[in-house]
Formats: C-alpha cells, structure tokens, sequence
C-alpha cells in the first residue's frame, strides 16, 4: 500500500508539505502542488478516508432520509436510494440511509452530530414538519419533492403537476369524454404528500380545461383494491373509457379487473400510469406513461449538494418535465 511518505520521497518534499496539498489547510507554490499531483497519480496514491475527513472537517458522508411510512411503495423508493449512492460514490462520498419515520427528532439527532455533511430528504409533504429545521441547519440540504412554500429550499423532482395533465391531455386528444384518476393509498394522501396532490391538481385541471368528466380514486396497493376500485368506477361511470394511474403495484390488476369485467384495453377503456419505464412496459398490455425519472433526480440531487457544499449557488427549484411513451395501452374512444 503506498503512503503519504512514499508520496512526499517520489515529489522531493515532506509529508507535511503532501498533507498540506490534499487539504487545502496552507498554501503552497503551484510547482510544488504539481509535483505532488504527479506522484500521487503516478503512485496510484489514495487518501485513507478517515484522514481526509480529519483534515477537511468533513464525513464525506451524506444522509438520505428516506421514511418507508404506510403506503409507500418500497421498490421506487430504492431506485431513488441506488441513484443516490451511486452518483455519490463518484463524487468520494458515502450514503447514510435513515428510513425510520421520526420526522424532525430523527434530522435532529443527525444534524447535532459529525455523522453527515449534507442530507437529501425524500417522502416530502405539503406543510412538511421537517422543513423549519433543514431551513436552519448549518449543513446543506436537497428535497426531493416540491412543499407548498420552497424559500429557503433547495427542491428538485419530476414535474408531478405537469405529468397529470399530460395523460389527461393525452387522453383528450384521443376523444375521450370521461376519465378517472386511480391514485396513491389514502394515507399517502392524508399525510398530503406532494407528489400525489401535485398529480390529482395536474389530472382535475386538464379535465375541467377539456371538459372532461372526471374522478379522483385513492386505492390501495393490492389487487383485491385494484378489482374493488373497477367495479365502483364502473358502476358509478359507466360511460368510463379513460383511466390514468399512479399506483404502480395496481397497474396490471386493474388491467385485468377490467378486462374480467368485459372491458379490453384499449378497445373499450384507455389506460395510462406515471411509473418507471420498467413497470409500463413489462405489462401484459405495455402501458403508456409517463416516466419516473429516479436515475436522473438522485443524480441530480446529489450534484446539487456537491455545488451547495463547495459554496456554489443553485436554482432553488429544479422541476424535470414529464416524459410520456405511448404503448400499446391507448387508443382513439369508440364512437
């Protein structure tokens, strides 16, 4: 293993002098700094990590607090946990996972020690109990979710608004009359989680710009919901022909409840979700979405941090516009 001293002989100068170029903590002559680059590169030279967070005064360890409350569905959430880790493994950082629901006692208890540097914060509510604390943190922090109020907020998601009305809209074009939104669990909406209320607001304004007939439909993630759910939006809208979903684990369900009920996609009743591309497409019936860019919010995420922690400025709001794939699933309405 190649040492700090193997480093400083190679360079011609003294390990204080090497330790002086990795920390930043005294200055020394571009020369010299350039000696010592090149023989750490030519070494293959890593620093050990504890001594670089001694001498930063860093972790280089970020927090993702990401609460698995009821109604949360886990898989997307890890797909938003990957990204994170990835994206900061090349950026020298470690990931910290904190999935207990404690709310503001759990940043607390975080934030009043060395453990972090930074936090993303995921699971985000409308009038979230978190964000007075994160707005007084000496530490930086990324939302992934868009509260009511942002100032002094660093936020970036998908643009849950605009995706609801993008299948409504969708849905319009293709002459369909009435549609019907199946959502998130009822607790996900009773805690008014933002990206579920933003999609219900995207899915009713479009409706009552088109003039559509429209129904907004909490579910739970099962399919004995998923086959309740069909039968009331049947009964209750019979002139039905358009649905959109954002429930990923009802998806195939409903498809089918539906179809039990002598309705074919797309033939008698359109269907499209906000999911992962993955979920759409491995569908009996492939169904037009639009996707949940988990990949490039967790990367972007953390790039925000790493800007936010070298004491550069970001956007307050980072809102990625929704990205619709049409399948097999929809279809112009029967006249």
């Amino acid at each position: 293993m190649v040492k700090i001293t193997d480093v400083a002989r190679h360079a011609g100068v003294s390990p204080s002098t090497v330790s002086y170029a990795l920390s930043g903590k005294r200055p020394i002559s571009q020369e010299t700094r350039q000696r010592v680059e090149a023989a750490i590169r030519e070494l293959g030279y890593r620093p050990h990590a504890g001594a670089r967070a001694l001498a930063s005064s860093r972790s280089n360890v970020l927090a993702l607090v990401a609460p698995l409350r009821t109604g949360t569905h886990v898989p997307v959430v890890m797909q938003f946990a990957v990204s994170v880790v990835t994206t900061a493994r090349e950026h020298d950082h470690d990931v910290l996972l904190l999935t207990q629901e404690e709310g503001e006692e759990g940043l607390r208890r975080v934030a009043d020690t060395a453990l972090v540097d930074a936090l993303i914060v995921m699971d985000v509510q409308l009038h979230d109990s978190r964000l007075p604390l994160l707005r007084s943190l000496d530490r930086p922090s990324v939302l992934i979710g868009f509260p009511a109020a942002t100032d002094g907020l660093t936020c970036i998601d998908l643009d849950f608004k605009a995706a609801g009305e993008a299948c409504v809209e969708h849905l319009a074009r293709l002459g369909h009359r009435v549609v019907a939104l199946v959502g998130s669990p009822p607790e996900v909406y009773v805690r008014q989680t933002a990206f579920a209320q933003r999609v219900v607001q995207g899915f009713t304004a479009a409706a009552d710009r088109y003039g559509l007939s429209s129904s907004v439909h909490p579910c739970e993630a099962s399919p004995a919901s998923a086959r309740q759910i069909a039968q009331q939006l049947l009964r209750e809208q019979p002139a039905l022909t358009g649905v959109v979903v954002h429930n990923e684990p009802v998806l195939e369900p409903l498809i089918d409840a539906f179809e039990q009920l002598g309705l074919r996609v797309p033939g008698d009743l359109s269907v499209t979700a906000i999911c992962p591309d993955e979920v759409a497409e491995s569908v009996r019936v492939p169904v037009t979405s639009v996707a949940l860019p988990s990949t490039e919010v967790g990367e972007r995420a953390v790039q925000l941090l790493m800007k936010k922690l070298a004491g550069n400025p970001v956007p307050q709001a980072t809102l990625l516009p929704p990205r619709m794939t049409e399948r097999a699933s929809t279809a112009p309405r029967n006249t």
